[in-house]
Protein backbone atom coordinates (compact mmCIF):
# COMPACT_ATOMS: atom_id res chain seq x y z
CA UNK A 1 0.00 0.00 0.00
CA UNK A 2 1.55 3.17 -1.16
CA UNK A 3 1.67 6.58 0.85
CA UNK A 4 -0.01 9.39 -0.13
CA UNK A 5 1.82 12.17 -1.56
CA UNK A 6 2.23 15.27 0.56
CA UNK A 7 0.22 18.23 -0.33
CA UNK A 8 3.81 20.47 0.03
CA UNK A 9 6.71 18.88 -1.13
CA UNK A 10 10.05 20.41 0.62
CA UNK A 11 11.73 21.02 -2.45
CA UNK A 12 8.18 23.71 -3.29
CA UNK A 13 9.25 25.41 0.06
CA UNK A 14 13.15 25.21 -1.28
CA UNK A 15 12.28 26.96 -4.18
CA UNK A 16 9.75 30.10 -2.83
CA UNK A 17 12.38 30.48 -0.35
CA UNK A 18 15.27 30.99 -2.89
CA UNK A 19 13.06 33.12 -5.27
CA UNK A 20 12.89 35.94 -1.98
CA UNK A 21 16.35 35.96 -1.51
CA UNK A 22 18.67 38.19 -3.87
CA UNK A 23 21.17 37.26 -6.39
CA UNK A 24 22.78 38.45 -9.04
CA UNK A 25 20.11 38.64 -11.90
CA UNK A 26 17.13 39.80 -9.77
CA UNK A 27 17.95 41.83 -6.92
CA UNK A 28 15.50 44.07 -8.45
CA UNK A 29 12.66 41.36 -8.44
CA UNK A 30 13.80 40.76 -4.56
CA UNK A 31 14.10 44.21 -3.97
CA UNK A 32 10.33 44.48 -4.85
CA UNK A 33 9.37 41.52 -2.77
CA UNK A 34 10.88 43.66 0.28
CA UNK A 35 8.78 46.65 -0.39
CA UNK A 36 5.73 44.03 -0.59
CA UNK A 37 6.50 43.14 2.44
CA UNK A 38 7.03 46.80 4.00
CA UNK A 39 3.87 48.11 2.43
CA UNK A 40 1.75 45.31 4.39
CA UNK A 41 3.68 46.15 7.70
CA UNK A 42 3.29 49.39 7.30
CA UNK A 43 -0.46 49.56 6.39
CA UNK A 44 -1.45 46.35 9.05
CA UNK A 45 0.75 48.73 11.37
CA UNK A 46 -1.24 51.90 10.89
CA UNK A 47 -4.39 50.36 11.23
CA UNK A 48 -3.32 48.58 14.49
CA UNK A 49 -2.41 51.64 16.14
CA UNK A 50 -5.52 53.94 14.74
CA UNK A 51 -7.70 51.09 16.54
CA UNK A 52 -6.46 51.18 19.42
CA UNK A 53 -5.88 55.05 19.68
CA UNK A 54 -9.50 55.13 18.56
CA UNK A 55 -10.76 52.20 21.89
CA UNK A 56 -8.97 54.42 23.82
CA UNK A 57 -10.77 57.35 23.88
CA UNK A 58 -13.96 55.88 23.40
CA UNK A 59 -12.70 53.68 26.40
CA UNK A 60 -11.48 56.78 28.64
CA UNK A 61 -14.24 59.27 27.80
CA UNK A 62 -17.16 56.44 28.78
CA UNK A 63 -14.90 55.72 31.89
CA UNK A 64 -14.69 59.55 32.69
CA UNK A 65 -18.31 60.10 32.12
CA UNK A 66 -19.31 57.45 34.00
CA UNK A 67 -17.26 58.98 37.19
CA UNK A 68 -18.85 61.70 36.47
CA UNK A 69 -22.76 61.35 35.84
CA UNK A 70 -24.22 58.79 37.29
CA UNK A 71 -25.08 55.75 35.41
CA UNK A 72 -28.88 56.37 35.87
CA UNK A 73 -31.86 59.07 37.10
CA UNK A 74 -34.76 59.66 37.63
CA UNK A 75 -36.48 63.16 38.19
CA UNK A 76 -39.86 64.68 38.00
CA UNK A 77 -41.83 65.74 35.04
CA UNK A 78 -41.70 69.08 36.22
CA UNK A 79 -38.38 69.26 38.09
CA UNK A 80 -39.70 67.99 40.84
CA UNK A 81 -40.23 64.91 43.44
CA UNK A 82 -41.88 64.95 46.41
CA UNK A 83 -42.08 61.55 47.86
CA UNK A 84 -38.00 60.89 46.88
CA UNK A 85 -37.55 58.72 49.75
CA UNK A 86 -40.30 56.36 48.94
CA UNK A 87 -38.55 56.32 45.13
CA UNK A 88 -35.28 55.45 47.17
CA UNK A 89 -36.70 52.94 49.21
CA UNK A 90 -37.97 51.47 45.72
CA UNK A 91 -34.67 51.44 43.91
CA UNK A 92 -33.43 49.75 46.85
CA UNK A 93 -35.13 46.85 46.71
CA UNK A 94 -33.94 46.12 43.29
CA UNK A 95 -30.84 43.99 43.69
CA UNK A 96 -28.93 45.71 40.33
CA UNK A 97 -28.91 48.93 41.85
CA UNK A 98 -25.86 49.21 44.12
CA UNK A 99 -27.19 53.24 45.83
CA UNK A 100 -28.76 56.13 44.67
CA UNK A 101 -28.53 59.61 45.69
CA UNK A 102 -31.01 62.21 45.55
CA UNK A 103 -30.47 65.58 43.53
CA UNK A 104 -31.10 69.17 43.43
CA UNK A 105 -30.18 70.91 39.94
CA UNK A 106 -30.18 74.23 38.39
CA UNK A 107 -28.50 76.56 36.95
CA UNK A 108 -27.00 79.76 37.38
CA UNK A 109 -24.30 82.19 36.78
CA UNK A 110 -21.04 82.76 39.34
CA UNK A 111 -19.78 86.39 39.59
CA UNK A 112 -15.83 86.24 41.10
CA UNK A 113 -13.49 89.55 40.69
CA UNK A 114 -11.87 88.20 38.33
CA UNK A 115 -14.85 87.39 35.85
CA UNK A 116 -18.01 85.74 35.38
CA UNK A 117 -19.00 81.81 34.24
CA UNK A 118 -22.26 79.80 33.76
CA UNK A 119 -22.23 76.53 35.63
CA UNK A 120 -25.06 74.00 36.44
CA UNK A 121 -25.17 73.32 40.20
CA UNK A 122 -26.16 70.20 41.87
CA UNK A 123 -27.14 69.84 44.94
CA UNK A 124 -25.96 66.48 46.68
CA UNK A 125 -25.89 64.86 50.02
CA UNK A 126 -21.90 64.41 49.68
CA UNK A 127 -22.29 60.53 51.56
CA UNK A 128 -24.55 59.09 49.23
CA UNK A 129 -22.93 61.25 46.12
CA UNK A 130 -19.57 59.67 46.94
CA UNK A 131 -21.69 55.73 47.10
CA UNK A 132 -23.10 56.75 43.31
CA UNK A 133 -20.46 58.70 41.39
CA UNK A 134 -16.53 58.80 41.27
CA UNK A 135 -16.57 62.25 42.22
CA UNK A 136 -14.73 61.80 45.61
CA UNK A 137 -11.87 60.39 44.15
CA UNK A 138 -11.30 63.73 41.52
CA UNK A 139 -10.71 66.02 44.08
CA UNK A 140 -7.86 67.90 43.52
CA UNK A 141 -8.38 70.22 46.62
CA UNK A 142 -10.54 69.98 49.94
CA UNK A 143 -13.44 67.13 50.44
CA UNK A 144 -16.66 66.63 49.57
CA UNK A 145 -17.56 65.96 52.70
CA UNK A 146 -16.75 69.51 53.11
CA UNK A 147 -20.16 70.53 52.02
CA UNK A 148 -22.50 71.01 55.01
CA UNK A 149 -26.54 72.15 55.47
CA UNK A 150 -26.54 75.68 55.71
CA UNK A 151 -22.90 76.21 55.21
CA UNK A 152 -23.31 77.25 51.65
CA UNK A 153 -19.76 75.65 50.84
CA UNK A 154 -18.99 74.84 46.55
CA UNK A 155 -17.15 72.48 44.85
CA UNK A 156 -15.98 73.57 41.36
CA UNK A 157 -13.86 72.53 38.27
CA UNK A 158 -10.44 73.05 38.21
CA UNK A 159 -10.77 74.82 34.70
CA UNK A 160 -13.86 76.85 36.54
CA UNK A 161 -11.83 78.05 38.77
CA UNK A 162 -8.62 78.96 36.77
CA UNK A 163 -10.91 81.05 34.68
CA UNK A 164 -12.84 82.60 37.62
CA UNK A 165 -8.83 83.02 39.65
CA UNK A 166 -10.88 81.59 42.85
CA UNK A 167 -8.69 78.97 45.76
CA UNK A 168 -10.36 77.50 48.72
CA UNK A 169 -11.54 79.93 50.63
CA UNK A 170 -12.45 82.22 48.44
CA UNK A 171 -16.13 83.95 48.35
CA UNK A 172 -17.91 83.97 44.78
CA UNK A 173 -21.59 84.92 44.21
CA UNK A 174 -24.19 82.63 43.03
CA UNK A 175 -26.88 84.13 40.37
CA UNK A 176 -29.55 81.73 39.55
CA UNK A 177 -31.84 81.98 36.68
CA UNK A 178 -35.19 82.25 38.81
CA UNK A 179 -36.00 85.70 40.25
CA UNK A 180 -37.11 87.68 42.74
CA UNK A 181 -40.17 90.55 41.77
CA UNK A 182 -39.36 93.41 43.45
CA UNK A 183 -40.66 97.21 43.59
CA UNK A 184 -37.58 97.94 40.73
CA UNK A 185 -38.52 94.97 38.77
CA UNK A 186 -37.73 90.99 38.36
CA UNK A 187 -34.47 90.87 40.56
CA UNK A 188 -32.44 87.61 40.16
CA UNK A 189 -31.85 85.78 43.41
CA UNK A 190 -28.01 85.85 44.88
CA UNK A 191 -26.11 84.02 47.36
CA UNK A 192 -22.76 84.12 48.67
CA UNK A 193 -20.98 80.86 48.47
CA UNK A 194 -17.72 79.71 50.14
CA UNK A 195 -14.98 77.34 47.98
CA UNK A 196 -14.84 74.68 49.96
CA UNK A 197 -13.45 72.03 47.52
CA UNK A 198 -11.79 71.63 43.69
CA UNK A 199 -12.23 68.67 41.36
CA UNK A 200 -10.61 67.41 38.27
CA UNK A 201 -12.27 65.09 36.02
CA UNK A 202 -10.11 65.71 32.96
CA UNK A 203 -13.04 66.78 30.83
CA UNK A 204 -13.13 70.19 29.91
CA UNK A 205 -16.73 70.07 29.99
CA UNK A 206 -17.18 69.14 33.46
CA UNK A 207 -14.24 70.81 34.87
CA UNK A 208 -15.62 73.92 33.28
CA UNK A 209 -19.37 73.96 33.86
CA UNK A 210 -19.77 71.64 36.82
CA UNK A 211 -20.66 72.68 40.18
CA UNK A 212 -21.87 70.77 43.51
CA UNK A 213 -23.00 72.24 47.04
CA UNK A 214 -25.21 70.77 49.63
CA UNK A 215 -28.80 69.96 48.80
CA UNK A 216 -30.30 71.78 51.65
CA UNK A 217 -28.71 75.26 50.34
CA UNK A 218 -29.65 74.47 46.78
CA UNK A 219 -33.04 73.66 48.34
CA UNK A 220 -33.25 76.73 49.61
CA UNK A 221 -31.33 79.03 46.44
CA UNK A 222 -33.91 77.23 43.87
CA UNK A 223 -36.76 77.01 45.95
CA UNK A 224 -37.63 73.49 45.89
CA UNK A 225 -38.98 73.21 49.63
CA UNK A 226 -39.24 69.62 50.75
CA UNK A 227 -38.64 67.70 47.74
CA UNK A 228 -35.82 67.45 44.91
CA UNK A 229 -35.52 67.48 41.61
CA UNK A 230 -34.56 63.51 41.09
CA UNK A 231 -32.67 60.53 41.90
CA UNK A 232 -29.55 59.06 40.61
CA UNK A 233 -28.76 55.35 40.52
CA UNK A 234 -25.56 53.57 40.65
CA UNK A 235 -26.04 49.89 39.16
CA UNK A 236 -23.92 46.68 39.08
CA UNK A 237 -23.87 46.72 35.60
CA UNK A 238 -23.54 50.27 33.29
CA UNK A 239 -24.49 48.28 30.38
CA UNK A 240 -27.70 47.35 31.38
CA UNK A 241 -29.08 50.95 33.16
CA UNK A 242 -31.39 51.85 30.55
CA UNK A 243 -33.20 48.65 31.79
CA UNK A 244 -33.23 49.05 35.53
CA UNK A 245 -33.75 52.88 35.51
CA UNK A 246 -37.32 51.21 33.55
CA UNK A 247 -37.83 49.10 36.32
CA UNK A 248 -37.59 51.32 39.16
CA UNK A 249 -39.85 53.61 37.37
CA UNK A 250 -42.42 51.45 36.97
CA UNK A 251 -42.19 49.82 40.68
CA UNK A 252 -42.27 53.32 41.41
CA UNK A 253 -45.56 54.03 39.46
CA UNK A 254 -44.69 55.91 37.02
CA UNK A 255 -45.04 59.71 36.01
CA UNK A 256 -41.33 60.51 36.10
CA UNK A 257 -38.82 61.53 33.32
CA UNK A 258 -36.06 58.57 33.23
CA UNK A 259 -32.66 58.66 31.47
CA UNK A 260 -29.38 56.89 31.50
CA UNK A 261 -25.75 57.48 30.79
CA UNK A 262 -26.16 55.96 27.50
CA UNK A 263 -28.64 58.28 26.82
CA UNK A 264 -27.47 60.97 27.33
CA UNK A 265 -24.37 60.41 25.35
CA UNK A 266 -25.73 58.54 22.74
CA UNK A 267 -24.78 60.80 20.11
CA UNK A 268 -21.30 61.22 20.80
CA UNK A 269 -20.80 56.84 21.08
CA UNK A 270 -22.92 56.57 17.72
CA UNK A 271 -20.55 58.95 16.26
CA UNK A 272 -17.51 57.18 17.64
CA UNK A 273 -18.75 54.21 16.35
CA UNK A 274 -19.60 55.30 13.09
CA UNK A 275 -16.18 56.89 12.61
CA UNK A 276 -14.13 53.84 13.78
CA UNK A 277 -15.75 51.64 10.68
CA UNK A 278 -15.28 54.40 8.70
CA UNK A 279 -11.62 54.54 9.42
CA UNK A 280 -11.11 50.74 9.78
CA UNK A 281 -12.90 50.62 5.99
CA UNK A 282 -10.58 53.49 4.77
CA UNK A 283 -7.50 51.88 6.21
CA UNK A 284 -8.58 48.28 4.81
CA UNK A 285 -8.15 49.98 1.60
CA UNK A 286 -4.78 50.91 2.35
CA UNK A 287 -3.94 46.83 3.31
CA UNK A 288 -5.21 45.80 0.48
CA UNK A 289 -3.60 47.86 -2.06
CA UNK A 290 0.02 46.67 0.13
CA UNK A 291 -1.40 43.37 -0.13
CA UNK A 292 -1.84 43.16 -3.90
CA UNK A 293 1.32 44.78 -4.83
CA UNK A 294 2.15 41.00 -4.75
CA UNK A 295 0.67 40.65 -7.86
CA UNK A 296 2.94 43.06 -9.71
CA UNK A 297 5.97 41.45 -7.54
CA UNK A 298 4.96 38.10 -8.40
CA UNK A 299 4.30 38.82 -12.05
CA UNK A 300 7.47 39.99 -12.40
CA UNK A 301 9.26 37.03 -10.46
CA UNK A 302 7.11 34.37 -12.78
CA UNK A 303 8.95 36.49 -16.01
CA UNK A 304 12.22 36.83 -14.30
CA UNK A 305 11.97 32.61 -13.83
CA UNK A 306 10.81 31.74 -16.90
CA UNK A 307 13.72 29.93 -17.52
CA UNK A 308 13.91 27.75 -14.48
CA UNK A 309 10.40 27.31 -14.64
CA UNK A 310 10.60 25.47 -17.89
CA UNK A 311 13.41 23.58 -16.95
CA UNK A 312 11.94 22.78 -13.12
CA UNK A 313 8.61 21.71 -15.63
CA UNK A 314 10.63 19.62 -17.82
CA UNK A 315 12.72 17.64 -15.02
CA UNK A 316 8.93 16.48 -14.06
CA UNK A 317 7.34 19.23 -11.86
CA UNK A 318 3.66 19.28 -12.32
CA UNK A 319 1.54 22.35 -12.63
CA UNK A 320 0.10 22.86 -9.03
CA UNK A 321 3.97 22.21 -8.10
CA UNK A 322 4.54 25.23 -9.68
CA UNK A 323 1.56 27.05 -8.53
CA UNK A 324 2.29 26.09 -5.02
CA UNK A 325 5.80 27.79 -5.42
CA UNK A 326 4.35 30.88 -6.31
CA UNK A 327 1.62 30.85 -3.71
CA UNK A 328 4.10 29.90 -0.81
CA UNK A 329 6.55 32.84 -2.08
CA UNK A 330 3.57 35.41 -1.60
CA UNK A 331 2.29 34.02 1.84
CA UNK A 332 5.99 34.14 2.76
CA UNK A 333 5.36 37.75 2.13
CA UNK A 334 2.05 37.90 3.83
CA UNK A 335 3.44 36.61 6.75
CA UNK A 336 6.63 38.76 6.71
CA UNK A 337 4.38 41.69 6.58
CA UNK A 338 1.95 40.92 8.55
CA UNK A 339 4.52 39.70 11.63
CA UNK A 340 6.26 42.70 11.29
CA UNK A 341 2.79 45.00 11.12
CA UNK A 342 1.78 43.48 14.26
CA UNK A 343 5.03 43.78 16.14
CA UNK A 344 5.54 47.41 15.36
CA UNK A 345 1.50 47.97 16.02
CA UNK A 346 1.59 46.33 19.02
CA UNK A 347 4.77 48.51 20.22
CA UNK A 348 3.70 51.68 19.13
CA UNK A 349 -0.06 51.50 20.69
CA UNK A 350 1.29 50.36 23.99
CA UNK A 351 3.53 53.07 23.94
CA UNK A 352 1.62 55.57 21.87
CA UNK A 353 1.02 57.90 25.16
CA UNK A 354 4.67 58.61 25.99
CA UNK A 355 5.89 58.99 21.80
CA UNK A 356 2.81 61.70 21.87
CA UNK A 357 4.35 63.36 24.95
CA UNK A 358 7.49 63.59 23.55
CA UNK A 359 6.44 65.01 20.12
CA UNK A 360 4.27 67.42 21.80
CA UNK A 361 7.09 68.60 23.97
CA UNK A 362 9.00 68.44 20.72
CA UNK A 363 7.02 71.20 18.74
CA UNK A 364 5.75 73.03 21.33
CA UNK A 365 2.28 72.32 21.10
CA UNK A 366 -0.65 69.82 21.96
CA UNK A 367 -2.53 67.49 19.31
CA UNK A 368 -5.44 67.66 21.41
CA UNK A 369 -6.87 71.03 22.92
CA UNK A 370 -8.53 70.60 26.33
CA UNK A 371 -11.40 73.28 25.28
CA UNK A 372 -11.69 71.24 22.13
CA UNK A 373 -11.76 67.89 22.63
CA UNK A 374 -13.54 66.10 25.88
CA UNK A 375 -10.08 64.83 27.16
CA UNK A 376 -6.98 66.29 26.93
CA UNK A 377 -4.84 62.88 26.72
CA UNK A 378 -4.04 60.85 23.94
CA UNK A 379 -5.30 57.81 24.61
CA UNK A 380 -4.46 54.57 23.52
CA UNK A 381 -6.11 50.47 24.68
CA UNK A 382 -5.09 47.47 22.49
CA UNK A 383 -7.54 44.76 21.66
CA UNK A 384 -6.02 41.53 20.60
CA UNK A 385 -9.27 41.26 19.32
CA UNK A 386 -8.50 44.08 16.70
CA UNK A 387 -4.52 42.84 15.93
CA UNK A 388 -5.93 39.41 15.33
CA UNK A 389 -8.66 40.84 12.76
CA UNK A 390 -6.33 43.12 11.48
CA UNK A 391 -3.30 40.57 10.57
CA UNK A 392 -5.72 37.73 9.20
CA UNK A 393 -7.28 40.20 6.71
CA UNK A 394 -4.10 41.18 5.65
CA UNK A 395 -2.31 37.80 5.42
CA UNK A 396 -6.18 36.76 3.54
CA UNK A 397 -5.46 39.15 1.10
CA UNK A 398 -1.96 38.76 0.66
CA UNK A 399 -2.38 34.87 -0.40
CA UNK A 400 -5.67 36.00 -2.61
CA UNK A 401 -3.07 37.98 -4.08
CA UNK A 402 -0.70 34.95 -5.35
CA UNK A 403 -3.12 33.50 -7.26
CA UNK A 404 -3.11 34.84 -10.68
CA UNK A 405 0.89 34.84 -10.49
CA UNK A 406 0.62 31.07 -9.86
CA UNK A 407 -1.71 30.11 -12.18
CA UNK A 408 0.49 32.26 -15.00
CA UNK A 409 3.55 30.49 -13.57
CA UNK A 410 1.89 27.15 -13.64
CA UNK A 411 0.64 27.28 -17.12
CA UNK A 412 4.05 28.41 -18.47
CA UNK A 413 4.85 25.61 -21.03
CA UNK A 414 8.43 24.59 -21.00
CA UNK A 415 9.22 24.85 -24.98
CA UNK A 416 8.37 28.14 -24.79
CA UNK A 417 10.02 28.82 -21.73
CA UNK A 418 13.34 27.27 -23.31
CA UNK A 419 12.88 28.48 -26.39
CA UNK A 420 15.21 31.71 -26.38
CA UNK A 421 17.49 30.54 -23.78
Amino acid sequence: MSESAPLINPYEISVALRYLRSRNKSRFVSFISMISVVGIALATTVLIVVLSVMNGFEYEVRNRILTVVSHASISGIDNYIDDYRYLQDVAQDDERVISSSAFVEGQGILVSELDIAGVRLHGIKPEAELATSGIGGMMREGRLEDLKPRGYGIVIGSVLADELGLQLGDKVVMLTTQGTMTPAGLMPRTRRFTVTGIFHAGMYEYDRTLAYTHIEDAGRLFRAGSGVTGVRLAVTDPMQADKVVRQVAREYGGGVYVTDWTRQQANFFRSIELTKSIVFIILLLVVAVAAFNIVSTLVMVVRDKRAEIGILRSLGASRLSMLCVFVLQGTFIGLLGAFFGVFFGVLLSWNMPAIVAVVEAVLGFRFLEADVYFISDFPSRLLWADVLKVSLIAFVLAVLSTLYPAWKAATTRPAEALRHE
